[in-house]
């Protein structure tokens, strides 16, 4: 059987996961300039995060030197899927309908958006 974990990242720590997704490894200071002087994020914050991110199994590191190389341990997909999961089940109650009209009626949606999202439930009609 297959475990699942469930992830649930602060907006720093995701974006921490978004640098070393893009980057694939990088060290303390590559991951502070990737998040750009106007996060206005000490070196010191950076590393204290990274370090309890691994902690969390979330990123790992090997050593270069001095220097730790830190790479994400887990997919977007999964961190994607685990979030997105935990937003239908919490704030919705399971019902993906809510969910759906929730975006649908808060956010503005272009013509091409609902097209694909048609498309979306027309292949999911089919599966079923």
């Amino acid at each position: 059987m297959t475990e699942t974990r469930t992830y649930r990242l602060g907006d720093l720590q995701l974006r921490i996961m978004k640098a070393l997704w893009d980057r694939g490894e990088a060290s303390v200071a590559d991951v502070v300039q990737s998040l750009g002087p106007e996060a206005g994020l000490a070196y010191t914050t950076v590393a204290t995060m990274l370090r309890k991110m691994e902690a969390r199994r979330l990123v790992g590191h090997r050593s270069e030197g001095r220097r730790f190389i830190y790479r994400a341990a887990v997919t977007p997909d999964a961190v994607t899927r685990s979030m997105a999961d935990h937003v239908l089940e919490h704030l919705f109650e399971g019902r993906l309908a809510d969910l759906v009209h929730h975006l649908l009626s808060t956010h503005e949606v272009s013509r091409e958006e609902l097209s694909e999202l048609e498309r979306l439930i027309a292949a999911r009609k089919k599966q079923s």
